[in-house]
């Protein structure tokens, strides 16, 4: 666990090793992943931003990993020499927040899409955007993804399937291609 639901997080961290995954729990203890945090990510940077909240979230590594903590309080006071580098550091910070906003709305996206269909479309998209392709390797496995995507896993293979038949992408394994 890096950081457990319920608790407070005053410092966030960068992620220098291994992968991680921030989840919930739904009414009937499905769990849902919120996001995927891979080596150089941030961890917990809107939640030391909001030092009076508890966390709603659990931060558990997916692999042996190791994460660089960070306290908020020192972020933001700065240091006595008011050096340049910390001025970088601040900055870095509000840029990681700017990404962590920009991921989450992209998740919402995902998730606010009313088929099983579209909500595959809208994650394949975003990744070949990520990797400026439209063919591109998925970094995730049929299963993490329908816990991502909030769907069966039976009902995404069946849609997947669907989509192949219907000309709209081309799949071999975690290889994909947008037609």
């Amino acid at each position: 666990m890096i950081i457990e639901a319920g608790t407070v997080a005053a410092e966030f961290g960068i992620l220098l090793e291994g992968s991680a995954h921030s989840i919930k729990w739904d009414a009937s203890g499905k769990q849902i992943i919120i996001t995927m945090v891979e080596k150089g990510g941030a961890i917990g940077v809107l939640l030391a931003a909001s030092p009076q909240r508890v966390s709603p979230l659990t931060v558990q590594a997916t692999a042996d990993a190791t994460v660089l903590m960070f306290p908020f309080s020192q972020i933001i006071t700065g240091c006595e020499k008011k050096c340049r580098h910390h001025e970088r550091l601040l900055q870095n910070y509000i840029s990681i927040i700017a990404d962590k906003g920009i991921e989450l709305h992209e998740r919402v996206n995902c998730l606010l899409e009313p088929t099983v269909r579209k909500k595959i479309l809208t994650y394949l998209t975003n990744i070949s955007h990520e990797q400026n392709s439209t063919e591109f390797i998925l970094p995730i496995n049929r299963n993490i993804m329908a816990e991502y995507l909030n769907v069966e896993r039976s009902a995404l293979s069946r849609e997947l399937s669907r989509m192949k038949a219907d000309g709209l992408i081309e799949y071999n394994r975690n290889n994909f291609k947008l037609m």
